[in-house]
Order: structure tokens, then C-alpha cells, then sequence
């Protein structure tokens, strides 16, 4: 069942949402949002803070500090051999 709420636009056009419409949607203070127009309806979805998600997702791969040190060298070496 779809439910109806209302919301105040106020100065500088801010818009104040219910809490519980922002509960639903998984947002909270602070966090981002993307905003846009569809068929004259203004979309809210929130959007997911990249380190957040990578926190959260099931790790597939392991790269030891010791790996990136190594990458890291050898492409800058790479770099100064081209300059």
C-alpha cells in the first residue's frame, strides 16, 4: 500500500522530508543523495559512500602491502624509462 506524506519546502529551497520517508530509503544526517527528474517527479535515491560499501561487501581478493610496494615500483619505473 502506497503512503502519502507531506514536506515543507522552505528558504533556498530546501525540502524537509518526514523522517519516516528517509528511514525507508536507508538515509541518514550526513549522509548523500542523488537527486533527479523522472516524467516530473523529483527521484530521491540515497548514494552509497564507496569506502562504506567496501567495508561491507564480501572480500575477493588479497593484495599484501609488500604487492602494491612492488606494483608501485615498477611503474614508475616504467614511467621514467618513457620520459
Amino acid at each position: 500500500m502506497i503512503q502519502l506524506h507531506t514536506g515543507r519546502v522552505g528558504k533556498r529551497y530546501t525540502l524537509y522530508p518526514p523522517k519516516e520517508l528517509l528511514e525507508a530509503i536507508g538515509v541518514k544526517e550526513g549522509d548523500l543523495v542523488v537527486y533527479r527528474v523522472e516524467n516530473g517527479k523529483l527521484i530521491v535515491e540515497p548514494l552509497t559512500n564507496p569506502f562504506e560499501y567496501a567495508l561491507k561487501v564480501k572480500k575477493w581478493a588479497k593484495t599484501s602491502l609488500e604487492e602494491i610496494e612492488e606494483f608501485s615500483s615498477k611503474l614508475q619505473a616504467e614511467i621514467i624509462e618513457r620520459d
